[in-house]
């Protein structure tokens, strides 16, 4: 029977309590100082480590750089360790590895002592510091993963390296990470966290995505593509090459109650690619690279009559040095206008996930106070991600029930329904599937900046998708619109990582510096930016980026096809709320701003007249009159799917966002009603237009909803209350 490792552990008592002096910062992120942490006396990670003798090699490296220290310390650790023989295997394949004289790096960095002759065994002092310190954080978490959390279809740990592990569970019933080193034993638990032992050293990629996809046989016409098109020398980049200070910062990473927060000191950028094996493509007449530019010119030779984008502004050509209205179907592949070209960048994504985390999914099997505190109940779960064919997004859907992920999965009358409180099932009718995401019995294919997912259809950007898929309220998360919150890892994230990333301080936020996100747009230096971790918040998939101070900010939003929109924004109202002026421009500049409706006040009660919410399942008509006054104010009810705090037993009706006797409201406010165009860039502008811009009230961005006008006016059928 194992041990519950959920238990609360014991055994330690704050330095400050037992007298010993307290922990000192002098920057708001330091590496944690492990000589002045109270060290447990019982039993711990460190301890434990030290104390098997088939671990002596992890012991050493550990040691080497240090990390034996803070694994005998206060906090929450889980372990990979790697057996010994695990690690000579590990680095006898390092000092032989081909590869890597052909890189001008022999031995991957380990001292060169000549070749080895057979038999002969490298050692461990030939590794370098760096090597040490990789293979170390490699296996190392900050907080609790049990093998439960790890099976059954699969994990994403993030680890001390920055530098994700995968995990599935074998046919003999194992845990393995990364297809490769699997767990002989399980669930040791310690007074400061949980060690596995591995039997091999986890595999981790040192190559960049594009060289990681063309190693591999099963993609070799995709690769191809990438590679004529030049897509793979826009998929590079690990990180945006700056080192940012506390200055960054506006000079300030407390929280409200003055608590020093994390924030992180680079910004790493990552990619996803969804790519069709060759049989895949086979399946589907293509077996040439002839016969895939044919399919490429075939799908988007006739774009102009319905990619907006390509009709307002058009692509770029890099021959003319110029955007171009018309689809190129030659062997110009490098121009963005060529048919191949946008073939394949409609694969490519900004953010770098595993097939584990494309969605915000409730785990069967994981205990609430790990996996989500709110999550679609009884809906299906789904998000947007913007791709690299210019101006356009993706939809990834997880039918209600189901386990497959789909791309552009395409019902009729999506997000409209004909009865009250339903999802809408009998005026519903699919018409396309979706391309479905392998993940069953299949490993991540992990890049050092992304990742590539497996596909089981072509993948296309046709008149189906801006004029069905996403002809749909569509529902954008801040967390999707901002890749950064995903490629650095944050996005899912819980507390105890923060916290053990804060060396033990909190983790229930993280600060940013002013510059870290693309999409956002600092104006007044008082603009502090911060993303509640995901906790127990009255919000869409429990967290929210947030801020306060005297600030004034722009975020991007997502692209759509053109048409007439209504824009929300999703929000709880609070006593700390703000006082906020909402603003739309097609930039950035200041100049571009057109402010929207007269401002938000968030302090007010959802049932004060203004507003004039009611708890909607004690009247008759279970609120729709009461819908109806709060659409005429420029409000609407949160949604229905997403509840606040299932782990307290609430049922859907009293936990939903839609709002019960139990408070947990959140509310929509209409902002605005105009044409978008898919061409054009568009910036949601938040300031502070408190008269003396008090610092303590706070903004917030759950998600923005922007509506075809054509489904809020809907002549035959409601929107659904999910």
């Amino acid at each position: 029977m194992k041990t519950n490792i959920f238990k609360k552990l014991i055994g330690f008592v704050p330095a400050a309590i037992l007298g010993v002096a307290s922990i000192s910062f002098v920057a708001c992120n330091p590496e944690p100082d492990e000589s002045n942490r109270y060290t447990a006396t019982n039993e711990t990670v460190g301890s434990f480590i030290k104390a098997d003798s088939m671990l002596t090699s992890f012991d050493y490296i550990l040691t080497r750089v240090g990390l034996d220290r803070m694994m005998m310390s206060y906090g929450e650790y889980t372990c990979y360790a790697p057996t010994n023989d695990g690690i000579q295997e590990y680095i006898d394949s390092l000092y032989r590895d081909p590869e890597s004289v052909d890189a001008g790096n022999p031995h991957n960095g380990m001292e060169d002592h000549g070749d080895l002759a057979a038999g002969q065994h490298a050692e461990l002092e030939w590794l370098s510091d760096s090597l040490c310190n990789d293979i170390a954080r490699y296996h190392l978490s900050n907080g609790l993963n049990s093998v439960v959390e790890m099976g059954g279809a699969g994990a994403t740990i993030s680890t001390m390296l920055g530098r994700p592990l995968t995990s599935k569970v074998d046919s003999l019933g194992y845990t393995v990470l990364n297809d490769v080193s699997r767990i002989i034993s399980e669930d040791n638990i310690v007074e400061n966290g949980i060690v596995h032992i591995v039997d091999k050293v986890a595999p981790r990629s040192t190559r960049l995505l594009a060289d990681e996809l063309s190693r591999l046989d099963e993609f070799k016409l995709f690769s191809w593509a990438l590679e004529v098109t030049g897509l793979c020398d826009s998929i590079t980049k690990t990180t945006k090459g700056v080192k940012y200070t506390l200055e960054d910062l506006n000079g300030d990473c407390r929280d409200t109650d003055g608590s020093e927060l994390y924030w992180p000191e680079e910004c790493k950028i990552a990619y996803t690619i969804f790519a069709e094996t060759d049989a895949v493509l086979a399946s589907k007449g293509i077996t040439t690279e002839e016969q895939l530019v044919a399919y490429a010119n075939n799908v988007y030779g006739g774009a102009a009559g319905w990619y907006d984008n390509l009709i307002e502004k058009g692509l770029w050509n890099y021959d003319k040095q110029d955007y171009v209205k018309d689809v190129s179907t030659g062997n110009d592949y490098h121009n963005r206008n060529n048919a191949l070209n946008m073939f394949v960048s409609y694969h490519i994504l900004y953010a770098g996930m595993a097939k584990d985390q494309l969605l915000f999914e409730n785990k069967t099997g994981v205990s609430v106070a790990t996996s989500c505190w709110n999550y679609a109940n009884n809906a299906d779960q789904y998000d947007y991600y913007e791709t690299m064919l210019p101006q356009t997004i993706l939809k990834i859907w997880k039918p209600y029930g189901q386990k497959y992920l789909y791309i552009n999965r395409y019902q009729t009358f999506n997000t409209l329904t004909d009865s009250l409180a339903t999802m809408g099932i009998n005026n519903h009718t699919l018409v396309y599937q979706g391309v479905r995401i392998e993940r069953d019995n299949v490993t991540d294919i992990v890049a050092y900046n992304g990742y590539v997912h497996r596909i089981n259809d072509m993948l296309v950007y046709n008149e189906q998708v801006p004029k069905g898929v996403l002809n749909e309220r569509m529902r954008f998360e801040a967390t999707t619109m901002l890749p950064e919150f995903i490629n650095n890892g944050f996005r899912y994230m819980l507390s105890s990582e923060v916290s053990a990333l804060n060396a033990g301080g909190s983790g229930s936020r993280v600060a940013f510096p002013k510059q870290f996100f693309d999409g956002v747009k600092c104006y007044a230096e008082g603009s502090l930016l911060r993303y509640n971790i995901k906790g127990y918040y009255n919000a869409y998939q429990a967290d929210a980026f947030q801020g306060w101070g005297k600030y004034d900010l722009a975020v991007k939003l997502h692209p759509v096809p053109s048409g007439l929109y209504e824009l929300r924004l999703l929000y709880s109202p609070m006593g700390h709320g703000g006082f906020m002026q909402f603003y739309i421009g097609t930039s950035s500049s200041l100049a571009d701003m057109q402010a929207m409706s007269i401002p938000l006040d968030v302090t007010i009660d959802e049932t004060d007249p203004r507003i004039g919410w009611t708890v909607w399942y004690e009247e008759p008509d279970l609120g729709v009159a009461t819908d109806e006054a709060m659409r005429n104010r420029g409000y609407l009810r949160g949604p229905m799917s997403y509840t606040s705090h299932p782990e307290r037993g609430w049922d859907n009706q009293d936990a939903n966002l839609r709002g019960s006797s139990y408070g947990n409201v959140a509310l929509r406010r209409i902002l605005d009603t105009r044409n978008f165009k898919q061409s054009e860039d568009y910036w949601l502008r938040i300031k502070n237009v408190l008269p003396d811009g008090d610092t303590n009230k706070k903004w917030q961005l759950d998600y923005v909803e922007l509506v075809p006008m054509s489904v809020v006016n809907n002549d035959m059928y409601s929107e659904d209350w999910y």
